[in-house]
């Protein structure tokens, strides 16, 4: 591949930030921003489990514990990093399954707390600064539950606050276009994690109804955020890439 064309890729040199980073999705896109050359910081509840995931990312790899769901502690998390980050991956989430009138107050309060005001807030943080610097890039993780209702499993609380990250990836597009920030979004479909995957559970309906006959894997999203925080999409900013084998193209 002509060097050129790996360069629009290439992320050396540039600071990134990945919340939920301790596993799953969130630990495969640090894996894969590393790989592309990025300084690398991760953030999650259980600072535990995130400094054994930094260690195993890399021996320069920042652990912060953050709790997306307060905004001091996001404040904090910002202030402990230091200088204004290039990219901030979004990626920390949560899931409860449930029929509306199952779903308790506080398992609605807890979802989108986490799901939506926790992007919201590290967009308002971190996102601020960028703007005011007049460079940088965010990638929200969203899901395909926010453009359509998925079953078996039924999550009122899940696709709300995925439908409304995508909407909060657009408005603050909007709002820091003219300032050198893109703001972007990936939509994954299934991806067997231990958030979205519980013993005894029967997959054979997420295969059946995806296009592709197969679930997806968590490099197969980490290559769409490491896309969107590269150059190899300078011109795209409010976008939302379904990542999902077809599953919403039915």
């Amino acid at each position: 591949m002509h060097p050129d064309l790996m360069k629009r890729f290439d992320l050396t040199g540039r600071s990134a930030l990945v919340t939920g980073g301790a596993r799953g999705i969130g630990l495969e896109i640090a894996r894969t921003l590393r790989m592309a050359g990025a300084s690398l910081t991760l953030a999650d509840l259980d600072l535990d489990a995130t400094r054994k995931a930094a260690a195993n990312v890399g021996p320069d790899v920042g652990a912060f514990r953050c709790d997306v769901t307060d905004p001091q502690s996001v404040r904090d998390l910002a202030a402990a990093i230091g200088p204004c980050l290039d990219i901030l991956v979004n990626n920390a989430g949560v899931g409860r399954e449930g029929l509306t009138r199952e779903t308790s107050d506080e398992d609605w309060r807890f979802v989108i707390s986490v799901n939506l005001d926790g992007v919201f807030y590290c967009c308002r943080t971190f996102g601020a600064a960028m703007a005011e610097r007049g460079s940088g890039n965010i990638v929200n993780i969203g899901s395909m539950c926010g453009f359509i209702v998925t079953k078996p499993q039924n999550g009122p609380a899940y696709h709300a606050s995925k439908a409304g990250v995508h909407m909060l990836t657009k408005t603050f597009a909007c709002k820091w276009a003219l300032s050198g920030v893109r703001v972007n979004a990936v939509a994954p479909g299934y991806i067997p994690t231990k958030m979205t995957s519980s013993p005894g559970d029967d997959i054979s309906t997420w295969v059946e109804l995806t296009p592709m006959g197969r679930l997806g894997r968590t490099e197969e999203i980490a290559n769409v955020v490491q896309f969107l925080a590269s150059d190899a999409s300078s011109y795209m900013t409010g976008a939302v890439l379904n990542v999902d084998g077809g599953y919403t193209s039915w």
